[in-house]
């Protein structure tokens, strides 16, 4: 497991650590249901530096990405970004990734683990064009504010007004002696703002997030927390809630399409299932009760199986267990009653995202 580079600034805040993809991450700072306010009513902080970042430069990185990925590339604005996939031939993910288009090169922020994959797969298809591959990982990390006040604290650390940053629109910003790059990030909230750091300066920039969010009510937010907002928010998550033969259809990923490129792999079995107009499985939102049932768990109508779940929480809005799973299309609407398993629990299929 890689530790984080601010272990020792966790272990000394009484942290409990987990892996994530072979990565080092905090799952919890002792205070889950303060954080969890926090995100949604003031200013969360989470170090998200375990996230894999591969960086491409040359002449033809952005041909080259473009036809690698299923979004836009090609006509992305410098100094924006977008979120993708990559697919099989058969339209299967390879992976996901959320891509900053920068005037000398693109950066693809990835789920801990997923590196050497995404790497190994564009280095197949990488063969006279003009580009380059590096690991970059060591060199950013990213800290992840969520909540309402994240334009406040942003302001008081910058030292002046903090305009709201759109989703995927990138800032560059001088923070505690840093030069960072904010990237607007709202898919969990409104407000969300992911601030890029050259790993040598994450312990300034934390400690001076911190100092600026001391009177706006800020609150460090593990890993366990920020997974129950994702649930909560619908959105499916790599190596969770997609894998390796996932079609992005069957997880709502319309955001990471482009219909109106050219050709990119696995191009044909998106046009194909578009075409058709739905899936045979879809990702949806299931309300447990108190069942606490781990991810894996059949769901069955009568003794036919129809899905399974892929991520479950205990949600604060709902104030009960709910869960993402994959659902027949036949039994997809909202308020159809499931066996769990065997039963006699039942679940509910509820809509995403999960209302509060």
């Amino acid at each position: 497991m890689e530790p984080l580079s601010l272990h020792f600034l966790h272990e000394e805040a009484g942290a409990r650590f987990i892996d994530v993809g072979g990565r080092e991450a905090v799952a919890s700072h002792g205070n889950d249901a303060d954080a969890y306010r926090a995100a949604r009513e003031a200013v969360a902080l989470h170090d998200a530096s375990y996230r894999e970042v591969l960086r491409i430069t040359g002449e033809d990185r952005v041909s080259f990405l473009h036809g690698m990925v299923t979004q836009e590339v090609n006509n992305l604005p410098a100094g924006s970004a977008t979120y993708a996939a990559m697919l099989t031939a058969k339209g299967a993910m390879v992976a996901d990734a959320r891509i900053l288009k920068r005037e000398a090169d693109l950066l693809l922020d990835m789920e801990p683990g997923m590196g050497p994959k995404v790497r190994e797969f564009l280095e197949k298809y990488l063969i006279s064009e003009d580009a380059e591959l590096h690991e970059a990982t060591g060199d950013h990390g990213i800290l992840r504010l969520l909540g309402p006040r994240t334009g406040a604290v942003l302001a008081a650390a910058l030292g002046g007004d903090f305009p709201p940053l759109a989703h995927q629109a990138l800032r560059a910003a001088t923070l505690a002696g840093q030069d960072v790059l904010l990237v607007g990030n709202t898919v969990l909230e409104p407000h969300g703002v992911d601030v890029w750091v050259p790993r040598a300066g994450l312990e300034a920039v934390w400690r001076a997030l911190g100092q600026a969010g001391a009177g706006q009510g800020l609150q460090p937010l593990g890993f366990e927390t920020l997974e129950l907002l994702r649930v909560e928010a619908g959105v499916p998550r790599y190596g969770q809630d997609m894998v390796a033969t996932t079609i992005p259809l069957e997880a709502n990923l319309t955001a990471a399409l482009s219909y109106n490129k050219g050709c990119y792999i696995g191009q044909e079995v998106i046009a194909r299932a578009t075409f058709r107009g739905h899936m045979n499985r879809k990702l949806t939102g299931l309300l447990l009760g108190e069942s606490a049932a781990a991810p894996g768990t059949e769901l069955r109508l009568g003794e036919k199986k129809v899905g399974w779940l892929t991520s479950v929480v205990r949600s604060h809005t709902q104030g009960q267990y709910v869960a993402l799973g994959y659902v027949h299309k036949d039994s997809l609407e909202p308020g159809t009653e499931l066996l769990l398993a065997q039963g006699p629990a039942t679940v509910k299929v509820a809509a995403l995202p999960f209302k509060g």
